[in-house]
């Protein structure tokens, strides 16, 4: 690999690293409430929220990313509908809105079936407990069932945070600028395909261990009590 290739490659794909980043966790913060929201709705008892849930979970969980995408971007887009309405094209409308909206809801599918594994994990003597010592079911919430599958459902979820943040470089095909896009175009300006992407993949692979150690550290301190 050329020192020429490093000094113009790299500048241009760090400049895209805080495009991804933000992609990344905006689509992260959304996609959990949503996901929170939806795995309430699925132990909520009631039917039709439970089959609402379920119905997205499983549409946004079996079909492509990349079609999400499409859909969104090139199918809305061409709706008399959404142009004429100002928030919806503000979404729609731009490259880095519109990922953020379809990885948020993407993400929000998994969360929700990570959330609701958690949930169910919950003890139901530390329930019994919770209402016998007179918790309303918000302090109930708050304080037993959700810290209790937070922890229980951390790893499942960092895994998710990672595959969020590797699912925004498919934001590249709807020309968003982040390090997949720089790296596309200085592979056509360059035809450096292995050294461009190697150096692309280098960035992402640095971003993923960090993101994996700040998880595994926070995995253990929630569960510090639980050490020998």
């Amino acid at each position: 690999m050329k020192m020429e290739l490093i000094q113009l490659s790299m500048p241009l794909l760090l400049s895209g690293l805080l495009l991804t980043l933000k992609i990344s966790i905006f689509a992260v913060v959304i996609g959990f409430f949503i996901g929170l929201g939806l795995a309430i709705a699925r132990i909520s008892g009631s039917f039709m929220l439970a089959a609402s849930s379920q119905g997205y979970s499983s549409v946004f969980r079996g079909t492509p990313l990349m079609v999400q995408l499409f859909l969104f971007y090139y199918g809305l887009g061409q709706l008399s509908f959404i142009r004429d309405n100002a928030l919806a094209w503000w979404v729609i409308g731009d490259g880095v809105r519109c990922a953020i909206l379809v990885l948020a809801l993407n993400s929000a599918a998994y969360t929700s079936e990570i959330l609701r594994g958690g949930f169910m994990s919950v003890p139901k003597g530390a329930l019994e407990a919770a209402r016998a010592c007179g918790m309303s079911k918000w302090l109930q919430f708050r304080r037993i069932e959700f810290p209790i599958a937070m922890r229980q459902a951390l790893p499942a979820y960092g895994n998710e945070m990672i595959l969020t943040l590797k699912g925004s470089s498919l934001a590249s095909t709807i020309a968003v600028l982040e390090i997949t896009g720089h790296a596309k175009r200085l592979m056509s300006q360059t035809f450096a395909v292995i050294e461009v992407f190697a150096m692309a993949g280098a960035i992402y692979l640095f971003i993923n261990v960090v993101m994996i150690v700040l998880l595994r550290l926070t995995e253990r301190s929630l569960m510090r009590h639980m050490a020998a």
